[in-house]
């Protein structure tokens, strides 16, 4: 069935959604992160043991991809029922909200231990919010792209985070250099209260986003399923596990943003703060370009190869990365964090929304995508406590955190060796059982 001339243009319009959308919700996101590494350790934990204020402070960190799988498993139902437009708007209000109140908590000084207690809380929110984000804008303009166009287009929810990731770097340079006794009372608060324009932006944005053909076409013709996650579980169960270990790859960035941050910084390395978010803010500009490139020629040469480029490649060039800070030249760290993670780690990062999608049919695209996703990266939020510990009391031990990073690289690998080609799949054949053996270049419409 053709696409309706109602929806004409709106794949640009899904696209630059998503990425608008995500840039800003992960702008939230990502700052707890950097928030997580540098401030609240003295904020909301006890000052006198650091070793262990850091590493409960990056638990907090991991707190919200452990609630992730939970609010896959209800946006991604509703999500398959519904629509995409409607949960892409709730996701990006609830992480708003959410973020602009860990800006207004007290702190440990002032409430005690209430004071961790709330911001996890807050911390659960966030990633409830974030479990359907990305699944819902994935299926938005995977749904909305032209088949031999779909992993460029889908990409550009990837390249959001990117931007959002780099806009939560670039506010949080001058925070951290703020005077002491400024950046933890008042000058923290500032890129958490600043989210009140996520909400405001990201609904007047969504708010004009036509619902995709494809769900519209599903719900017309065989109606939308009143149990996805009953479907999902007997006809893709083996797609679901795949897109879990595909996840796992998302341990790279955590270790990336919030470890390697922390370890940089550590009294053993001894970075200057803000030179080391230079790094990432860097780093997440070069991917900006990056994601786009890998994404295209995934549409030409599939998406399988480019997925095992990024997911073997950053085993690789983690190691080299978190070897450069134990030498403490910037400069090599600088050099090695663009290329670990800007290049190769986003041939991976802008592939995967495509590679997952594609593995399942609209009717159960959005709870495929959000559960698989969000298990695996429910593993990959946690690596950083894990690193935190592998690192040892002085937390300096950096070539078992690169082994762990690396080894969390082999089941993405694995995931994508078993999984079926599906880049010239014509869209309305996507996630049937067939799909991927016998397709072709010439079944996909110009």
């Amino acid at each position: 069935m053709s696409v309706p001339d109602t929806h004409a243009g709106q794949p640009r319009k899904a696209a630059m959604a998503a990425w608008i959308g995500s840039a800003l919700e992960y702008y939230d996101f990502f700052i707890y992160g950097s928030a997580a590494a540098l401030i609240f350790p003295e904020v909301f934990f006890d000052e006198s043991d650091p070793a262990t204020a850091t590493l409960l402070s990056l638990a907090t960190f991991g707190v919200a991809y452990a609630a992730r799988p939970v609010g896959a498993l209800f946006l991604g139902h509703f999500g398959d029922r519904v629509g995409r437009k409607k949960i892409m708007v709730f996701t990006l209000i609830l992480m708003g909200i959410s973020t602009f109140l860990i800006g207004c908590l007290p702190t440990r000084d002032q409430v005690g231990t209430l004071a961790p207690v709330l911001l996890v809380l807050c911390r659960v929110l966030q990633g409830i919010s974030a479990a359907g984000e990305q699944a819902s804008a994935n299926s938005m303009t995977l749904e909305h792209a032209p088949p031999h166009r779909r992993g460029f287009f889908t990409s550009f929810t990837l390249s959001g985070t990117q931007g959002g990731q780099l806009l939560a770097t670039l506010v949080f340079i001058p925070i951290a250099a703020l005077p002491e006794e400024q950046l933890m009372s008042w000058g923290w608060r500032v890129p958490f209260w600043m989210s009140v324009a996520v909400a405001v932006v990201g609904y007047v944005i969504r708010r004009k986003l036509d619902e995709t053909p494809a769900f519209e076409q599903q719900a017309a013709t065989e109606g939308v399923v009143k149990l996805p996650l009953a479907v999902l579980m007997r006809e893709h169960w083996a797609d679901v596990l795949r897109v879990i270990g595909g996840a796992l790859v998302a341990s790279v960035s955590t270790i990336f943003t919030v470890w390697a941050l922390s370890y940089a910084t550590s009294d053993s390395v001894g970075m200057d703060k803000s030179s080391m978010l230079w790094v990432g803010a860097l780093a997440n500009l070069v991917a900006l370009g990056a994601i786009p490139l890998w994404a295209t020629l995934s549409d030409r040469i599939g998406r399988r190869p480019v997925f095992l480029v990024g997911a073997a490649g950053s085993a690789v060039t983690m190691f080299l990365y978190l070897w450069a800070i134990s030498t403490g030249s910037y400069p090599l760290t600088l050099l090695l964090g663009v290329v670990a993670f800007g290049v190769v780690y986003s041939a991976a990062n802008g592939v995967w929304p495509s590679f997952y999608g594609e593995m399942f049919s609209t009717r159960v695209r959005l709870s495929g995508m959000a559960i698989g996703t969000q298990i695996g990266f429910a593993v990959a939020g946690f690596a950083v406590t894990f690193a935190a510990q592998i690192a040892g009391p002085d937390g300096d031990n950096w070539s078992a955190v690169a082994l762990f990073t690396a080894a969390l690289c082999v089941p993405p690998v694995v995931a994508a060796l078993s999984a079926r080609e599906t880049a010239k799949v014509p869209t309305e054949q996507l996630g049937e059982r067939t799909a991927g053996q016998s397709a072709q270049p010439t079944k996909v419409a110009a």
